[in-house]
């Protein structure tokens, strides 16, 4: 199942630099183990925000639901899920 997903992070202005620091590198981390295990194949940048366009390959809405929970930024985010399904004039 595909899903495109809109993420957007918002850490308040009063968190501590140093832990941020150590959250986004384990976001990092994250991010990579999920796209080399297949399951985040397309990560896009929102050009001037701190917001990502994906595109998450999974099983079921359950996987989606863990994956996105396990993301150690996922508190801080506000994410908007839709479910993809093949275009039929779509070549590929």
């Amino acid at each position: 199942m595909l899903f495109c997903v809109e993420m957007t992070v918002k850490i308040p202005l009063d968190s501590d630099p140093a832990k941020m620091d150590a959250i986004k590198r384990a976001e990092k981390e994250r991010a990579i183990e999920l796209q080399n295990a297949g399951k985040w194949p397309h990560l896009w940048r929102v050009t001037g925000k701190y917001s990502n366009i994906s595109i998450f390959d999974v099983e079921s809405n359950n996987e989606l639901h863990d994956l996105l929970m396990s993301l150690p930024l996922f508190p801080y985010m506000e994410i908007k899920v839709t479910a993809l399904s093949q275009h039929p004039s779509s070549i590929h």
